[in-house]
């Protein structure tokens, strides 16, 4: 699969001299001109352009024969290419960008060329000006492989996949670029690709990237690229997101060469992104580093909107709730996760993803009103749910005809920990699980739970819409960075990594390919993403060369071992799970756990209600009602009452939930 019409192309022969009498030909036109000599042994590498869309015929004929052949599948520059039909209303934000107005209904635009370089007296990035006078504070920076550059950024910005994206590394203005032939000084041959957060459905091009300009990874000579298409917040779609990872990469690897390894870089939705494509579709990142880190957009989905529905059961509820139940409930380290807070400056606002994330109505304002869905007046609109948003992905439920939800809470009791543990009584836990109900096609809480259909979610699994371990992320390397914000009302909460590293041992015996970094937050989390000077900043850059040394000891290691041996194999010594306290110190988080004991992690609803840490589990396997479940007494009456409540049974927790298992196919299309 390559797209815009050309695709780079390696020849590897026995030895030099059949190089020489060999031909290529591309749908019968001999193009062997286009190539010549690399670095590589016995290699050729050319640039076969013209290429038609769809299916073309690549030959080498040496001797008069044909000796190999490749079918290559070219795609438009617009996409699609695996996600499935393009979104539409779509709105086009090329002006935002200073790309003009866009020139098709693709969003199409020129691409902008412009340099900047790093200030020494303001610290941070300024314009520069290649025909203007030479500012006198322009850093001297030293990459990672020896040389010595100025600070000076060449930053290119232009669409693809309908996305904005924006490509930035170090480049002396009117000296050569890099190219598939050649390097140049200020590139280290290593790709950064940076993945942004949040997550909310698309229907535009969007105004942000996962960014590009991050100067503690160019000044170590390092490449960086993203796209719109690669922050959850603007579209909330993995598939989406690797199919413009691969096409950014190859317009990448076609101008200015192939990198040596692509590494992933962002937090929160942005580490979803990582740990799903790592998966699902192994090859386009060699090594992750996502930092205040999810599994994956869809279990943590489950809990994350449970909020909404205990607070409804709370406030609806004729009992006395204190704060230390809510929050035994929640399973979190506050109830504060669930409701609105002023945090210093900033608003902690959870309806931003609970109802939000169910909302059809939940669409950016740039989004036409006309176009967005309502139940009365516009039933066939725009829906703006996460689920409408990838119904390419998830397909359509049978019985709304709206795309399917990976939302069940048929058997979980909710509240279960807290009542074994004497945090509440019967008649709260039989009161709480009576009322909590569940959403309704548009988003609204009513009295019926929620039943996600087994084929839909043993899909989700198959598919690798679930992060379970398996798949390409079984032999990625994985730095798992954290700053530490239980304690604040912030649901990038610290059990979720321990989730991540439970599914990697389920599935592959161990999780030798992940590390953990835990360390104090600045203060809040937009403290920790934008301080140049916070933890999280300081702790990234340090770690990246690290991942750089890890990846290329994987690359030398020309062993038979499996791929998931060499990553672990070739881990570099003394790397292991670690963290820093208030005053810098780094502690290894041995067989002591100081880590665990300075920064304690708590769960969410679900695991309050008895699954796993995992929390892998979409659909749970009912069991019949058992007394010996609990233990706090109940009478025969409120035995009853719970089997009315849960007619069809309980979660079974000690079983593997419907239709789960382990990826079956990567590489999927839609």
């Amino acid at each position: 699969m390559v797209t815009g019409g050309d695709a780079l192309v390696q020849v590897t022969g026995p030895d030099e001299r059949s190089l020489q009498a060999l031909r290529i030909l591309l749908n019968g036109r001999d193009i062997t001109q286009a190539f010549r000599g690399v670095k590589e042994p016995r290699s050729m590498l050319g640039l076969a352009t013209h290429l038609n869309i769809g299916h073309n015929a690549l030959e080498l004929i040496y001797t008069g024969s044909r000796q190999a052949a490749l079918d290559v599948t070219n795609y438009p520059m617009t996409g699609p290419v695996l996600s499935g039909p393009h979104q539409s209303p779509f709105v086009c934000q090329t002006e935002f960008w200073g790309l003009g107005p866009a020139l098709d209904s693709d969003c199409t635009a020129n691409t902008r060329i412009e340099y900047q370089y790093w200030s020494t007296a303001a610290g941070k990035f300024k314009p520069f000006d290649p025909s203007g006078p030479r500012p006198s504070d322009i850093e001297q920076t030293k990459t990672s492989d020896g040389h010595t550059v100025d600070n000076i950024v060449r930053k290119e910005t232009g669409t693809i996949n309908r996305a904005v994206y924006e490509i930035a590394f170090l480049h002396q203005p009117g000296q050569p670029l890099p190219d598939p032939w050649t390097a140049s000084p200020g590139w280290n041959g290593r790709l950064v690709y940076t993945f942004g957060g949040g997550c909310s459905a698309g229907y535009r091009q969007a105004t942000t990237t996962g960014g590009v300009l991050n100067n503690s990874v160019l000044s170590q000579g390092y490449a960086v690229a993203s796209s719109t298409f690669n922050v959850f917040g603007n579209n909330c779609n993995d598939v989406l997101s690797a199919e413009t990872l691969m096409m950014v990469k190859e317009y990448f690897i076609k101008r200015f060469g192939v990198p040596v390894h692509t590494i992933g870089w962002g937090g929160s939705g942005g580490s979803m992104q990582q740990h799903l494509i790592a998966q699902d579709y192994p090859g386009l990142l060699d090594g992750i580093m996502p930092s205040i880190s999810y599994p994956d957009i869809y279990t943590v989905a489950a809990g994350a909107l449970d909020c909404s529905l205990l607070a409804h059961a709370f406030d609806t509820s004729s009992a006395a709730w204190t704060e230390d139940q809510k929050t035994a409930v929640s399973g979190f380290s506050s109830w504060g996760m669930c409701t609105t807070r002023q945090l210093g400056k900033l608003t902690w606002i959870p309806s931003t993803f609970s109802p939000g994330w169910v909302n059809p109505a939940n669409c950016d304002k740039v989004v036409p009103s006309a176009a967005v869905y309502n139940a009365d007046k516009n039933s066939a609109g725009t829906r703006c749910t996460i689920y409408d948003n990838a119904v390419n992905i998830l397909g359509k439920d049978r019985d709304t005809g709206f795309a399917s939800r990976l939302l069940d809470n048929s058997g979980v009791q909710y509240g279960l920990a807290a009542f074994n543990a004497g945090r509440i009584d019967a008649a709260q836990f039989l009161d709480l699980n009576e009322r909590v109900g569940g959403y309704d096609v548009d988003g609204q809480i009513g009295a019926r739970r929620m039943t996600a259909s087994a084929s839909s979610v043993q899909l989700a699994y198959q598919a690798g819409r679930i992060n379970s371990g398996s798949g390409g992320l079984a032999a990625t390397p994985i730095f798992d960075m954290r700053p530490y914000l239980d304690n604040l009302p912030d649901l990038h909460d610290r059990f979720r990594s321990f989730s991540t590293r439970a599914r990697l041992t389920s599935a592959n015996g161990n999780a030798e390919n992940q590390v953990m970094f835990t360390m104090p937050t600045a203060g809040f989390l937009y403290n920790d993403l934008t301080s140049l000077k916070s933890p999280l900043t300081i702790h990234l850059a340090e770690a990246l060369p690290v991942m750089d040394q890890w990846l290329n000891s994987i690359q030398q290691d020309q062993s038979n071992r499996s791929a998931a041996e060499k990553v672990a194999r070739n881990k570099p010594a003394g790397l292991q799970d670690a963290c820093w306290n208030a005053t810098g110190e780094k502690l290894l988080d041995g067989k002591a756990r100081p880590c665990e004991t300075l920064y304690p992690f708590y769960g969410d609803p679900r695991i309050a209600a008895g699954a796993p840490i995992a929390n892998n589990i979409v659909k749970c396997t009912l069991k019949q009602i058992d007394a010996k479940d609990y233990r706090q007494p109940l009478t025969p009456d409120q035995i009853g009452k719970l089997r009315a409540i849960f007619p069809a049974g309980v979660c079974d927790y000690s079983r593997p939930g419907v239709g789960q298992q382990t990826v079956t196919q990567v590489w999927r299309k839609y």
